[in-house]
């Protein structure tokens, strides 16, 4: 439940009991889409702010930590992506993180949602300057039919930079799609997804994780990290990788990484790896 009351838009969330609001100076833009309704507002300390079907998306002030978080911790795990796919990611902030890698290839992005991406390409330009990258494949369709019928063992990294797994995003959240995944990935392969809020929803990140246990994935670690703009101020990606384990990284590469970062580093990915006391019992880790 969402309302703008007076100068502030104000998100309701009902599963914790809380809310966060922004206060705004006006609404920039408001369309309804075939698949939800996208609103734009300026706030006054967070810059552009970016709403879906009622629920906060991004800030300018603040999305560096998601989309930093969603992308380099997995891609200083894996020895070398050259061939990543990012299913969402329609604001285009977690592809212009994942093209600062020279490794990468090839970054397809596969968003259900044109008008995310155009809107964002207007107002949060910031977010889009890898859009023009020659590695880079802009493609508006589902994401759950493209993987699966991606081929097997053609892809090194996913990264499911989804919504709430409600409307268009819920058949991310299952078996069926983490069947897709696992059998589109090389050797050494990692899923890496946004898990919602520890405080929130560890019962979702729970059944998450052994949906993808069940699939066949060998080693899953979820790592927490701040996020001012979404319910509790604390999210999550959860990564799953298809052989060997997630317990380490090639840490002399992040310190050395040859760009820049507002949040991650090779300790922030360390820091990560350890889990608060109640997410290991719950997660039995």
């Amino acid at each position: 439940m969402s309302q703008q009351q007076l100068s502030w838009f104000t998100e309701a969330h009902q599963a914790s009991g809380s809310s966060i609001g922004f206060r705004v100076e006006r609404l920039l833009h408001a369309e309804k889409t075939e698949f939800q309704t996208i609103e734009i507002y300026q706030t006054t300390d967070w810059g552009n702010l970016m709403v879906i079907d009622g629920c906060v998306m991004l800030t300018g002030r603040d999305n560096f930590l998601y989309h930093e978080m969603m992308t380099h911790p997995a891609l200083f795990t894996h020895a070398r992506a050259k061939r990543v796919v990012i299913i969402g990611g329609g604001d285009c902030g977690t592809l212009r993180e994942v093209l600062k890698h020279e490794e990468v290839e090839s970054a397809t992005q596969v968003e259900i949602d044109e008008r995310v991406t155009r809107l964002a390409e207007e107002y949060f330009p910031e977010l889009c300057e890898a859009n023009n990258d020659p590695r880079a494949e802009l493609l508006f369709i589902d994401g759950i039919k493209y993987m699966a019928e991606a081929a097997p063992e053609s892809i090194d990294l996913i990264i499911v930079d989804s919504t709430d797994p409600v409307g268009p995003a819920e058949g991310l959240f299952n078996a069926a799609f983490y069947a897709s995944c696992y059998k589109a990935l090389r050797h050494g392969g990692i899923l890496v997804q946004q898990s919602e809020s520890p405080m929130a929803h560890i019962e979702l990140i729970k059944a998450m994780r052994s949906a993808m246990r069940t699939t066949g994935f060998k080693a899953v670690r979820t790592l927490p990290f701040p996020q001012p703009c979404y319910p509790t101020g604390w999210w999550s990606c959860t990564m799953a990788r298809k052989d060997g384990d997630l317990s380490g990284f090639r840490e002399r590469g992040a310190i050395s990484k040859n760009f820049p970062t507002k949040y991650y580093n090779a300790d922030i990915h360390k820091g990560a790896l350890a889990q608060p006391e109640f997410m290991r019992e719950a997660l039995g880790e």
